[in-house]
């Protein structure tokens, strides 16, 4: 397998589900138009898209490299796995996996929080608010090399990096209250996620996982949506500039690099919690 046949065999399925997701956010902007609380804020929304715009012409820019990424490491191991219907599965679950705790360092060191705070800006939940993925967000790809490195095919670990980015839009809204019970103990609802991006003490750093919930509840990081979450950061920024949403924090990491005076105080910086 080469670069080239690795991007002709993999399916563009984000492009395939645009009419699906553009279709949710009508909809959901239709439902909740005469609802004060809920309903679409307009300078929030053309935040969100302008966020993800420029995500997607980073994408675009950088989709090769992460191909190539993916097909080097592949090609470094001398092991194969087989690709059966379960190495689907299996395939799956180690790329939520790895999701899980880029998702969970991303909140704990601040040079990764400066990867992921633009998602957690705004102080609405919606369908929107999907796109507001960071434009330096392709720095965490370092936390997918186990997938890389398992002896997958690359195009069954790419699809299902798709399938799990895909899964992550329909759990960022109100509207959709609970799911089955039996659901709700296996997957990620909008009921977690609603938790995940409360600012809530007892929600803050709760509720990672992005298509498996079990993982939240496997190391102790799950918490129930039992009081109405308050969305946005716990240090709000009064800005819907997508540029300063997707830099501010890199800026401020900067600027105490400058002041840093050791290697000790340069770490801390870099990799302590987020300030």
């Amino acid at each position: 397998m080469d670069l080239q046949q690795l991007e002709q065999d993999l399916l563009p399925l984000t492009a395939y589900a645009a009419p699906v997701v553009f279709g949710s956010v009508f909809l959901e902007y239709w439902l909740t138009r005469h609802d004060e609380e809920h309903r679409y804020q307009s300078r929030d929304f053309w935040s969100s898209v302008g966020i993800g715009l420029g995500s997607l012409l980073i994408n675009a820019i950088l989709k090769t490299s992460v191909f190539g990424m993916a097909l080097f490491f592949y090609k470094i191991v001398p092991w194969r796995i087989e690709t059966h219907w379960w190495t689907w599965l299996v395939a799956y679950a180690l790329i939520d996996l790895c999701n899980y705790f880029a998702h969970f360092i991303a909140h704990k060191q601040r040079v990764w929080w400066a990867t992921h705070v633009t998602h957690h800006s705004s102080e609405h939940l919606n369908f929107s608010t999907a796109f507001r993925n960071s434009w330096t967000q392709h720095l965490k790809l370092i936390f997918f090399v186990p997938a890389w490195v398992s002896g997958i095919n690359p195009v069954v670990i790419l699809t299902c990096y798709q399938i799990d980015l895909l899964y992550q839009f329909w759990i960022h809204t109100e509207v959709i209250r609970k799911m089955p019970r039996w659901f709700e103990f296996f997957f990620v609802t909008p009921s977690h996620h609603r938790v995940h991006h409360g600012s809530n003490d007892r929600y803050l750093d709760k509720n990672f996982g992005s298509s498996l919930i079990i993982w939240d509840r496997i190391f102790g990081t799950f918490q129930e949506e039992d009081e109405e979450p308050v969305y946005g950061l716990t240090k709000p920024v009064a800005s819907f500039n997508p540029v300063y949403l997707n830099f501010h924090v890199w800026v401020d990491i900067g600027r105490d690099l400058r002041k840093a005076k050791s290697a000790r105080e340069v770490w801390e910086i870099l990799f302590g919690p987020p300030v």
